[in-house]
């Protein structure tokens, strides 16, 4: 991680330290995989609940990975600093994925506060699909900075659906 932001997002109030330990990572990790499985049930019923699943979905996987580098976001715009810290992580290998994690990170919040936003099928299927692959590589993210750590997280059931099967 690149310590000049980190630095910076402390002294802005939008960071700041947190110890946690495994249980609270794994735990945050199994929400996430939670979340896309039951929007894996509903994403052909409705594209908005779908959207709105995955976007939690990767919203908890990146807070579990900033828990687990020390941090938590500390702020008003605490679903900005999960993404952009997120992005700062993963590297420039998953910007593109980051780059749709921050473009879902608004439209869930035009969807929350202005009325009349709409979520198509093909959105909400890029938005599951990108979902994956960002877990994934949060998931292989946590087991590197600790390889003894076993996680017992099943995404089987989302990947049945997803055509990269990244797993």
């Amino acid at each position: 991680m690149s310590d000049k932001l980190i630095s910076r997002l402390e002294k802005e109030g939008r960071l700041r330290r947190q110890n946690a330990g495994y249980v609270q990572v794994e735990a945050l990790l199994r929400q996430a995989i939670m979340d896309l499985e039951e929007a894996r049930k509903v994403r052909d019923l409705a594209e908005r609940a779908t959207y709105v699943m995955v976007y939690m979905a990767m919203l908890k996987a990146g807070r579990a990975l900033l828990l687990w580098k020390g941090y938590v976001p500390d702020d008003g715009a605490q679903h900005r600093t999960v993404v952009e810290v997120t992005g700062l992580v993963l590297g420039k290998k998953f910007q593109d994925i980051v780059n749709h994690f921050e473009r879902m990170r608004r439209k869930r919040n035009e969807m929350t506060y202005e009325a009349g936003t709409l979520v198509t099928k093909s959105e909400a299927r890029k938005a599951f699909s990108d979902a994956i692959l960002l877990i994934d590589q949060i998931l292989k993210a946590v087991r590197r900075t600790n390889p003894q750590m076993e996680l017992k997280l099943d995404m089987s059931e989302v990947q049945k659906e997803n055509p990269q099967k990244i797993l």
